[in-house]
């Protein structure tokens, strides 16, 4: 990065210090949860006007937008394997978001986001050979089985139960390629060119759904309140708990998101989530927290 970019990524840095250096950090992780919860249910009080297609499209072109000013990214000094590693996670990005997005269209956003969570799941758990991780496997399996559409208890949606765990295994890769993608470009270089893949992707296929923007303005505005809200906003808040807490501690409020998602489901959609529904998010936050605080704790 150029003395000039650093200097911009700092001055960026310290007003989000100073606007919420105040606030403790648990604060900010949950308002950060919050942000994108609320980002997503927007999102789908949108639907009756503009396919999910279509939202996907604008978030994704939104947030790219977004980044690119902020990172104002140069493009040499990178070696083709670098660029590699970029059209590798804008792939991922533009699969992940149209596959969560499916999901919601289909299933209450709550449980579409307890069956995301599998995927960041799956990646803490991949290569464990602890007893104990056994038990966060199988608290897991369950919470998946119960919310899968079968028995005589069971309404969801099953394309959009896939839906959601496809999402899930886009976001364990988010998880996987953004490590690579770190160690290649620094700051928000790397996200905004990748960002900007996923939306030149998407175009082809969901830039078509926009047409009902021409006679609905403030469908336009909403969906930049949604990139805003889910990709800017958390990310911000997110970065700036990392510099005050442990990563253990990150890792078991994180495990809160799906019970937030419910919350928000039931404030903002008015989405009602069956007994069985909340006791398999139930199984899967217990997992994930145990995950989170018995890694952490063994290194």
């Amino acid at each position: 990065m150029s003395s000039g970019g650093q200097e911009q990524a700092i001055q960026r840095a310290d007003v989000v210090h100073a606007a919420t250096r105040f606030l403790p950090p648990p604060l900010l992780l949950l308002l950060s949860i919050l942000s994108v919860q609320l980002g997503a249910a927007i999102a789908k009080s949108l639907f009756h006007t503009l396919s999910f297609e279509g939202i996907v499209f604008l978030r994704v072109g939104f947030a790219a937008i977004i980044y690119l000013v902020m990172a104002r990214p140069r493009l040499r000094g990178y070696t083709w394997r670098n660029y590699l590693v970029v059209v590798l996670f804008g792939l991922v990005i533009a699969g992940m978001n149209t596959l969560y997005y499916a999901s919601i269209s289909r299933i209450p956003l709550g449980v579409a986001t307890t069956l995301e969570f599998v995927g960041p799941l799956g990646v803490s758990l991949f290569g464990s050979r602890r007893l104990i991780d056994l038990l966060w496997v199988v608290l897991a399996a369950a919470g998946i089985v119960l919310l899968a559409p079968i028995g005589g208890g069971a309404a969801l949606d099953p394309l959009g139960v896939v839906l959601a765990l496809s999402a899930g295994a886009g976001w364990a890769a988010y998880i996987l390629v953004n490590v690579r993608v770190g160690q290649a470009f620094p700051g928000t270089v790397g996200l905004a060119l990748s960002m900007s893949v996923a939306a030149i992707v998407l175009a082809p296929f969901d830039a078509g759904y926009l047409f009902p923007l021409v006679n609905n303005p403030v469908v336009l505005l909403l969906g930049l309140g949604v990139a805003i809200l889910s990709t800017v906003i958390p990310f911000a808040l997110e970065l700036e708990a990392l510099r005050r807490i442990s990563a253990r501690v990150f890792g078991i409020l994180m495990s809160l998101e799906p019970a937030v998602s419910a919350l928000v489901g039931l404030i903002v959609l008015g989405e009602i989530v069956s007994l069985r529904a909340l006791i398999a998010m139930g199984l899967i936050i217990v997992a994930s927290c145990g995950v989170s605080f018995a890694q952490n704790n063994h290194k």
